[in-house]
């Protein structure tokens, strides 16, 4: 099965075509480890925003894992899709390099060492953008798992900034429904925002999840600090790595 730069919903059979490949000098895989496919949509018209020219993106989806990631048993769960269908990806022609567009970064690691290709992870990505110049930084999600949440705490630490690191603020609610009304989550992430910035010192606020990118584009020109889309921050990345 062929797929395309339009085929953002495919799933995990799905190769890239070697027409693609003759269409733009580089093509940048971006897989979504929910089985969101309007996700997968809206990450990849925000990665070819920010790309420009500079690559071809490609989105898949990871189908059978679930719709909205909010525990660690659900990155487990989504780590297994994201190595099956970015090893596949990475053998394809013109694939220089691929995205895994969630925030907690399910099956990064493993990816990384299974292929020969870059892989970027959204969430270390923006955690690296948001601590530039020692800035401290928070982040605002939906996310109120105990274990997750703590997984934040240690990316930092991974990562060398967890000195910066001013911890995360979550929206009240359901998450899998306040993602799914758009006016309801720019509120309860507005709200986040300025807890981050007021109570915890946060300089930048990171919006901790791919789906949540929409919403910081629309807040950011309301918010004094920067919100760091992890999509765009991701992307940036990886055209500066292919070049």
């Amino acid at each position: 099965m062929a797929l395309t730069a339009a085929a953002c919903g495919s799933g995990e059979d799905a190769v890239v075509s070697g027409s693609s490949t003759a269409q733009a000098p580089a093509m940048i895989v971006l897989i979504n480890p929910n089985s969101s496919v309007s996700a997968t949509d809206s990450m990849v018209a925000l990665a070819r925003s920010e790309v420009g020219g500079a690559a071809t993106i490609v989105g898949v989806t990871n189908e059978g894992a679930p719709a909205l990631l909010t525990t660690q048993q659900d990155m487990v769960t989504a780590a297994q899709g994201v190595l099956r269908r970015g090893v596949a990806a990475a053998k394809e022609p013109g694939v220089r390099a691929i995205v895994v567009a969630a925030f907690s970064d399910p099956g990064l690691a493993e990816l990384s060492s299974a292929v020969s290709i870059p892989v970027f992870g959204i969430g270390a990505e923006a955690f690296r953008e948001a601590a530039q110049g020692g800035r401290a930084f928070g982040i605002a999600t939906v996310t109120s798992d105990p274990a997750l949440v703590e997984s934040f705490r240690q990316k930092a630490d991974e990562l060398g900034v967890g000195s910066q690191y001013r911890g995360v603020r979550v929206t009240p609610g359901d998450a899998t429904r306040l993602v799914a009304d758009p006016d309801a989550l720019d509120a309860a992430l507005r709200d986040a925002v300025r807890a981050s910035v007021a109570q915890d010192g946060a300089a930048a606020v990171i919006m901790g999840g791919g789906p949540l990118s929409p919403s910081a584009l629309r807040l950011q020109p309301a918010t004094d600090v920067p919100l760091i889309v992890a999509v765009n921050a991701a992307m940036r990345s990886a055209v500066r790595e292919i070049g």
